[in-house]
C-alpha cells in the first residue's frame, strides 16, 4: 500500500497549476531522498520550496508525517506570515517556518530551501574550525559558505535578519551547534548542495578521528572552485544532471511520492 493509500491523502493535482505540481513532485521527492539517504531526524527537519509565481508563497512538509510518507499532495502551502493557503489537516513545524520563511523572504534567487540535524553535519558544526579544506568535495562547500551561531530552536522572528545576514549570497550554511542548511535556484540544486556538505562533514569526521596529520587543499584551488563545477559538470549543473537518475531511483523503490 502506497503512503497516500495509508494515511488516506486526497489528491490535489487538479486543484493546482502544472507549475505548482511539478514543484510538489520535486519536493516530495526531495524529502523521500533525504529518507533514503537516512539524513532524515524522524519529523524534526524540513524542506520548502518556493510556489511558481508567488512573491512569498511556498510549499513545506505536513508536520508529523515521516520523510518516507510525504507525497506531492500533503505537502501545505504556506504564506510569509504563516498563514495555511490549502485546507491541509496537518500543522507546520514552527522552527521550520522562521527559517524557511527568512530565507524566502530575503533570497529571490532560491527556490529550495534545505535543512539537515544529520550527525556529522552537527558534529562539524561543533568544531570551533568549522569546514576544513581537506577533501575535493570541500572546496566547493568552501567557495560559497556562512556560519550561523546558535540561538535556541528557531522560534523568536528577531533570529531571522542574522540566519540571513550570515547566509548572505551564499549556498551553504552551517548552523552552529545545530546542523547543515543549503539552497538552490532548484530543488535538485538544494539537494545536490545537501549532498555534497554531508560528504564533507562525513569525510572530515573520519579523518580527523585517523589521528594523523591532515593536508590541507591549496586556497587558490577553493578561489576556482566555481568554475571547476561549471566544467565538471558540463555546464549543466549538478543538480540538473544527477536529478533525473535521483528520480529515477526513487521510482523503482516508491513511486508513491508522486500522488
Amino acid at each position: 500500500m502506497s503512503a497516500s493509500a495509508a494515511l488516506e491523502i486526497r489528491s490535489r493535482r487538479e486543484e493546482t497549476s502544472p507549475e505548482e505540481w511539478r514543484v510538489r513532485v520535486d519536493l516530495a521527492a526531495a524529502y523521500r531522498l533525504v529518507a533514503l539517504f537516512k539524513w532524515d531526524d524522524l519529523v524534526f527537519t524540513h524542506i520548502s520550496a518556493r510556489v511558481p509565481g508567488s512573491d512569498d508563497a511556498f510549499l513545506i512538509n505536513p508536520y508529523g508525517l515521516m520523510f518516507d510518507e510525504i507525497t506531492a499532495s500533503s505537502l501545505v502551502k504556506i504564506d510569509g506570515q504563516g498563514n495555511k493557503l490549502d485546507d491541509s489537516p496537518y500543522p507546520v513545524n514552527p522552527a521550520g517556518f522562521t527559517i524557511h520563511s527568512a530565507v524566502h523572504g530575503v533570497r529571490h534567487d532560491v527556490q529550495c530551501v534545505l535543512h539537515t540535524h544529520t550527525l556529522n553535519g552537527i558534529a562539524v558544526s561543533a568544531q570551533k574550525g568549522g569546514v576544513k579544506p581537506i577533501s575535493q568535495q570541500s572546496i566547493f562547500v568552501l567557495s560559497s559558505l556562512g556560519y550561523h551561531g546558535y540561538e535556541g530552536v528557531a522560534l523568536r522572528d528577531d533570529e531571522k535578519p542574522r540566519l540571513v545576514a550570515d547566509l548572505g549570497a551564499n549556498s551553504f550554511l552551517m548552523l552552529r551547534n545545530h546542523g547543515l542548511l543549503t539552497v538552490g535556484a532548484t530543488i535538485a540544486d538544494a539537494f545536490l548542495n545537501m549532498y555534497l556538505f554531508e560528504t564533507v562533514c562525513t569525510i572530515q569526521v573520519r579523518a580527523m578521528a585517523g589521528g594523523s596529520e591532515l593536508i590541507d587543499v591549496d586556497p587558490r584551488i577553493i578561489a576556482t572552485a566555481q568554475e571547476q563545477a561549471r566544467v565538471g559538470t558540463l555546464g549543466l549543473g549538478g543538480g540538473a544532471l544527477t536529478w533525473p537518475g535521483l528520480l529515477r531511483r526513487l521510482d523503482r523503490i516508491d513511486p508513491s511520492y508522486r500522488s
